[in-house]
């Protein structure tokens, strides 16, 4: 693939966070800090000022989940609800983006469990071995893209396309550690597992997002 198709793609799907120094990150704890205070003492207003710099994120997560725009948007707003009544109950020695995220990915998975659907599409033609693992394609089927092959619009629909497609447990890993850019750790943590899985789950899923990509694949 050519060089500039893999850093178009690379920036397309982490164009929602930018990187933040670490005297920024502490400026922001800080700030959301006092921010939770106000809301705990009683200044519900705060609360808006403090969920809106993660209003994407939130809305992705759930997304993630449930491979649905409008089960995402209603189960976003549900999960803030929810962290704005459990706010009392956070822990500051978490991430405040971590621990809202982990609501979000638990309130999307208790709606998966009560509407007993299946809301996303699959690689499950795909090859499989014994065991029902992924196996990704031959390297040979990754082939160069014309830079010019695809315009702005059609690569960003591509691109969702290709994410819808993957897994549930593949989807949300990759949405958390190359879109929202948390670490292995804190994605860990919202997700439930160890950070082996997470490494295993997020190796799959970028191999699953190559081989939904490459030419000759079909998307729908």
């Amino acid at each position: 693939m050519s060089t500039s198709v893999v850093m178009k793609r690379e920036a397309m799907m982490r164009s929602s966070l930018n990187a933040v120094s670490t005297p920024e990150a502490q400026s922001r704890l800080n700030f959301e800090s006092a921010l939770i205070a106000r809301v705990v003492a009683g200044d519900h207003e705060a609360f808006a000022d403090l969920v809106r710099p993660y209003e994407k994120m939130v809305y992705l997560s759930a997304l993630s989940v449930l491979g649905n725009d409008a089960d995402a948007e209603e189960v976003a707003q549900e999960a803030v609800l929810k962290a704005f009544r459990g706010l009392r109950n956070f822990r500051s020695e978490a991430k405040f983006s971590t621990w809202l995220v982990q609501i979000v990915i638990n309130e999307s998975k208790m709606k998966l469990r009560k509407d007993r659907r299946h809301l996303y599409e699959s690689l499950e033609d795909g090859p499989q071995n014994d065991e029902g693992e992924y196996i990704p394609r031959d390297f040979a089927d990754w082939r160069d893209i014309p830079s010019d092959a695809l315009e702005q619009k059609e690569l960003r629909q591509t691109l969702k396309m290709a994410l819808k497609s993957l897994p549930p447990k593949y989807r949300s890993v990759l949405v958390l550690r190359d879109v929202e850019q948390l670490s292995i750790r804190e994605t860990a943590d919202v997700l439930g597992i160890s950070e082996a899985n997470v490494k295993t789950r997020l190796c799959r899923a970028r191999l699953q997002m190559r081989d939904a990509l490459s030419p000759g694949s079909v998307l729908e």
